[in-house]
């Protein structure tokens, strides 16, 4: 009975063998793809996600909308370092915008990507608990629709 153990553990695992792909179907992939991707952009594999991601662009994959008052950043929702609370904010913050609005701190927060019709700012979805409705603001404070 050892003698077989043994001979179980010695046999090799077997290969994992990565399907190679044409020349003319990395072609037609890297063509489709150039539409997407800006000049300093490049197309990465996430193992993680499973997909293929562009990598290097100058928009943030969470960026919700195009801020307003710069015009080169994405307005997204943020988490400060220090206090640990939330807020939105613009992405180009290192280049000088100053694009800021406070969150409520409590509850299921959802961002998405659809822009308030007063200003333009992002609009929330925020519910308090589990058994309460989602109910759905803009998510700058001095919109006059909020």
């Amino acid at each position: 009975m050892g003698a077989q153990v043994a001979r179980r553990r010695a046999r090799p695992a077997p290969a994992r063998h990565v399907a190679s792909r044409s020349r003319a179907s990395v072609k037609r992939f890297r063509d489709s793809m150039e539409q997407y991707v800006d000049p300093s952009g490049y197309v990465s594999w996430s193992a993680r996600r499973k997909i293929y991601v562009i990598m290097g662009t100058g928009r943030p994959a969470a960026g919700l909308v195009a801020c307003r008052q710069c015009g080169a950043g994405m307005l997204m929702v943020v988490r400060s370092r220090s206090s640990g609370k939330r807020f939105i904010g613009c992405s180009n913050y290192a280049g000088g915008c100053t694009a800021s609005s406070p969150l409520p701190q409590r509850g299921m927060l959802r961002a998405t990507k659809k822009r308030c019709a007063a200003c333009g700012w992002p609009v929330v979805a925020l519910r308090y608990g589990r058994g309460r409705p989602w109910s759905r603001s803009c998510s700058n404070v001095r919109c006059p629709h909020r």
